[in-house]
């Protein structure tokens, strides 16, 4: 833990202690039938949180990779393509981007799109323009020699890019790649606006039958808190696993 963790820590601490707040934890008593019912509906949000992040995660990758090509080409058009895409979807804000695949493209498109699938298709092209950028710059951080060893052996471009330069441009952009998720985990709260059951819509629904949102929003924290930790530590536990030995 570091100084200012610790700092924040004792404030937080000092300023509950100085107020006459009565904090009404029984609403979260696992020991009652009340608490034990709202401990339920409230970890029951995991389930899409979790799966609309690791959806749309999974299709960034995949869109991210597409849109990182052509950024390495010769070609002028193909780097302006790039270029243009990235800095676009970069500059909607996600909370807008979700609003308008939302409401706008079942109109745009004439479709029927639900509240989960509306959440991964946002996120997923919110995601998709950083995921360009640490492809590419994990791409074009692996020595020329090694494009040119790849080619001497007879190697086309998708057998080299496989074989040679993709196992490890991975090595480099493992962890860009366990921070965007844990973006995307943060990110996802705002699927709540359209009405996804995710971690933080359930809480929004139980202040509005408790009452006591000091309380429940705490504990919605605590849930984020204990999930990107989780995550942060697998990435950690991926990142030794995979590591080159160094003698």
């Amino acid at each position: 833990m570091n100084l200012r963790t610790l700092a924040a820590l004792l404030i937080a601490l000092l300023l509950t202690g100085c107020t006459d707040y009565q904090w009404g934890w029984y609403i979260l008593d696992p020991t009652t039938t009340q608490g034990q019912t709202n401990l339920k509906f409230l970890t029951a949000g995991f389930y899409d949180t979790i799966n609309v992040s690791l959806l749309s995660m999974v299709f960034a990758m995949l869109i991210g990779l597409i849109v990182a090509l052509p950024a390495l080409s010769s070609n002028i058009y193909l780097r302006a393509f790039n270029r243009v895409y990235v800095e676009s979807i970069r500059s909607i804000p996600v909370l807008v981007l979700l609003l308008w695949v939302y409401y706008g493209m079942p109109t745009l498109l004439d479709i029927s799109l639900n509240h989960f699938w509306a959440g991964v298709i946002a996120l997923t092209i919110a995601e998709s323009a950083f995921m360009a950028e640490v492809f590419r710059g994990g791409i074009q951080s692996i020595n020329k020699g090694q494009h040119e060893a790849a080619e001497a052996l007879g190697l086309n471009y998708w057998q080299k890019m496989q074989l040679v330069i993709f196992p490890q441009a991975f090595r480099l952009i493992l962890p860009p790649l366990g921070n965007q998720f844990v973006y995307i985990l943060k990110m996802s709260s705002l699927v709540s606006v359209i009405g996804l059951s995710d971690l933080t819509r359930r809480a929004n629904e139980l202040v509005v039958n408790e009452y006591l949102p000091l309380e429940i929003y705490t504990f919605l924290v605590l849930e984020y808190l204990v999930l990107i930790l989780c995550v942060s530590q697998a990435v950690r536990w991926l990142e030794r696993r995979i590591a080159i030995p160094q003698n």
